[in-house]
């Protein structure tokens, strides 16, 4: 496998692993088949056996739970090189060929599974991911170890299949998913995330309902030759996916849904208690119970709206010994390389499959891997084009606080002046384009990301600093800190971080999102470490501001890992829209903003800086 990245921070990096264990079975068997769930609710399954000898005995098991199709049905007449499971391929190709058993399920209310989906994943979801692994676990081609992973929807699946404490579960690797649903992937800093509701509501239906005149819509699912779910084996007529597909219609609708939970403890309105806690991770984890369970956690610096953050903060949390985190040059689910010094864009999955494979040789088949030797924690720093590791996250910091300055300047040292400000009029028109982090959460196919950047700042509120000295790493969690003034009763920033090249290109760095209504500081659920400035996101603890009177709002950034060059500026950008991506926040009412730069009231952003490292 060819692969530009540095990795000596590695006993053995992924890619060198891979290359010392090839595969060990050519071919594959694949059984189809329902297995019905506690509620009588049958669920469509895929068992893919390494080899096609059938004596070839029994082997570790490793689950994929997904609503994105175990397997599609091909059209008559389809080309040769069609793949029928182009979702679950990556781990197929990687772990069947060298042993693993792969078992794959539409979850309830999707694919060619019976039931509906009463929301965002549920409770009853979650149950059904127990029954699953007790039904995996007593059959003869399973050696009675089981891991489970996916990336995304499926990577959330393992945490809460982690949560059930099924004790043949010895291992889940998470990949680019959430903690906190709600902060997250629906609510990030409060603000609703409408593309992905919107986008993403579109999506679920066009899958679960199997509407082809939907489905184009969508990158990874428009092939022609791809013509809906899979029937298990026996279903040979189609009867029986003609009857799940019909219950399917009773599925959740998900804008709906998402926009009864616009405070972290507003539930459903015909169900109170059914909030973003519900359908979270972190409220199911048991750091006892999970102890025994071996986790490996993995995102990128570019993963969505905050599953970067959720990824560190799982990881943060749970107490098991054998907890490892990995966080990379990635959009969400590695699709590709997202560095601007990257030297290449080749795909980035097969990095990821090869350090997986590693932990589940490791936790599920006793091999030897030199794991435990290496620290907990790999990092790839963007602009070093390098790997880094340490013993625990964040690494060891200083901060560096950035202050709003006079003339649009980003300055080191604190304002001494008693009376300075400047004036925003909100620009609505703000957005960020097509090739975001976000845009990847709905499926859609982007290769470079924010290639538009340069310019976008224009209608924003920006300060820069002098050129740097040196080269400066930061690595962790920013945070803003914003003084301000507005004439409307509440509105949303978006801070930026930006560099700026010496020949004045502006490259995106990171970018936090705020609503004011929350800025009333409060502590998180305690299952939910704090990266940052923290807050409850209840309902009881909103304030709507005064127009006109000075207020203040902390608040940190998404996390990232990036070098600085000397002789390229800093710079820092307010919004207070991206129209592209998340609900206008007051809808129909740009504020006009006026932001201190005083000595009791200095607007700063705080950057951990990385010395020596």
């Amino acid at each position: 496998m060819k692969n530009d990245i540095l990795d000596t921070q590695w006993v053995v990096s992924p890619p060198a692993y891979l290359k010392e264990r090839p595969a060990e079975y050519d071919g594959e068997r694949i059984i189809s088949r329902y297995v019905t769930v506690r509620d009588g609710t049958k669920l469509a399954v895929d068992i893919h056996l390494p080899g096609t000898d059938t004596s070839d005995g029994s082997f570790p098991a490793i689950l994929i739970l997904t609503p994105y199709y175990r397997r599609f049905a091909l059209r008559a007449g389809c080309r040769n090189d069609i793949d029928d499971a182009p979702t679950i391929a990556f781990y197929r190709d990687m772990f069947v060929p060298r042993g693993y058993a792969l078992v794959v399920v539409d979850v309830r209310g999707s694919g060619a599974s019976f039931g509906c989906r009463d929301g965002f994943r549920s409770p009853a979801e979650r149950l059904d991911h127990y029954d699953v692994a007790d039904w995996v676990a007593g059959q003869d081609w399973c050696d009675g170890n089981i891991g489970a992973t996916g990336i995304s929807y499926p990577g959330a699946a393992s945490d809460f299949l982690a949560s059930t404490n099924h004790p043949a579960v010895k291992a889940v690797a998470p990949l680019f998913a959430v903690w906190d649903t709600w902060m997250n992937h629906l609510y990030p800093g409060g603000v609703l995330l409408t593309c992905v509701t919107k986008n993403y509501g579109q999506l679920a239906v066009s899958l679960d309902q199997d509407r082809r005149d939907l489905i184009p819509a969508y990158a990874y699912f428009k092939d022609e030759d791809l013509t809906g779910p899979a029937p298990v084996d026996d279903d040979t007529d189609g009867s029986q996916l003609a009857g799940a597909l019909h219950q399917h219609r009773a599925n959740f609708d998900m804008q709906d849904f998402a926009q009864q939970m616009r405070f972290r403890d507003a539930g459903l309105s015909d169900d109170p208690d059914y909030t973003g806690a519900k359908i979270s991770p972190y409220h199911y984890a048991s750091r006892d119970a999970d102890a025994s369970t071996a986790y490996f956690s993995v995102s990128g610096w570019m993963d969505g709206g905050g599953y970067s953050t959720g990824t560190i903060q799982r990881h943060r949390w749970l107490k098991n010994p054998d907890n490892h985190l990995m966080l990379g040059p990635w959009d969400h689910g590695a699709r590709g390389h997202v560095s601007p010094w990257r030297a290449s864009n080749e795909a980035q999955q097969p990095y990821v499959g090869a350090a997986v494979l590693r932990f589940f040789d490791k936790h599920l088949m006793a091999r030897k891997t030199a794991i435990e030797n290496e620290k907990a924690v790999h990092y790839y720093t963007m602009g070093a084009e390098t790997w880094k590791s340490v013993d625990s996250w964040p690494p060891a910091a200083d901060e560096l606080s950035l202050y709003a300055a006079p003339d649009h300047n980003l300055s080191d040292g604190a304002p001494n002046d008693d009376n300075a400000s400047d004036v925003y009029q909100a620009a609505f028109a703000c957005g960020t384009g097509e090739h975001t982090r976000y845009d990847r959460l709905y499926i859609q196919n982007v290769e470079t990301y924010y290639d538009d950047w340069d310019g976008r700042e224009d209608l924003m509120l920006s300060y820069t600093g002098a050129p740097l000295d040196s080269d400066t790493e930061v690595t962790g969690h920013p945070w803003a800190e914003l003084h301000f003034a507005s004439s409307e009763k509440d509105c949303t920033f978006f801070v930026y971080v930006s560099d700026i090249t010496p020949e004045g290109k502006s490259l995106y760095v990171t970018e936090g999102v705020f609503r004011a209504l929350h800025r009333k500081p409060g502590p998180n659920p305690t299952d939910i470490p704090a990266t940052g400035p923290t807050h409850t996101f209840n309902k009881a603890d909103a304030e709507l501001l005064v127009p006109g009177e000075p207020a203040q709002a902390a608040f940190e950034l998404l996390p990232t890992s990036y070098l600085f060059r000397a002789g390229h500026r800093i710079r820092v950008s307010i919004a207070m829209a991206d129209t592209d991506h998340f609900t206008r926040i007051p809808d129909g009412r740009p504020p006009e903003v006026t932001l201190f730069r005083q000595a009791d009231r200095a607007s700063r952003v705080m950057l951990p800086i990385v010395r020596g490292n």
